[in-house]
């Protein structure tokens, strides 16, 4: 199975449309319109899953098709970079050493 990014989504797009896109290149396992947290409204891109052969044949057909006058970006998600956990900074400022003087 591929995991799909779609990018460039019209920001009225539900998933229930855009599993019935997908759908006609194969069978679609699972589909997600990635949402803004704070305001709930999508944010333009999502993601989808489907068998290797169908997604493959979606990435051909839906490449550049037109969706509510905007163009879609299909291809193959690409895993997120891990981050660096723990927080806190690196390194260290360091004073001038020693001790203040004071006048």
């Amino acid at each position: 199975m591929k995991k799909l990014y779609v990018g460039n989504l019209p920001f009225s797009v539900t998933e229930t449309a855009l599993k019935e896109l997908f759908e006609k290149h194969g069978t679609v396992h699972s589909v997600a319109v990635i949402t803004d947290r704070e305001t709930g409204r999508p944010r333009g891109f999502g993601f989808i899953e489907m068998d290797d052969a169908a997604a493959q044949a979606a990435i051909e057909g839906l490449n550049g098709f037109e969706m509510d006058g905007r163009d879609l970006k299909v291809n193959e998600a690409q895993d997120r970079p891990k981050r660096g956990g723990g927080g806190g900074r690196s390194g260290g400022g360091g004073g001038g050493g020693g001790r203040r003087q004071r006048w």
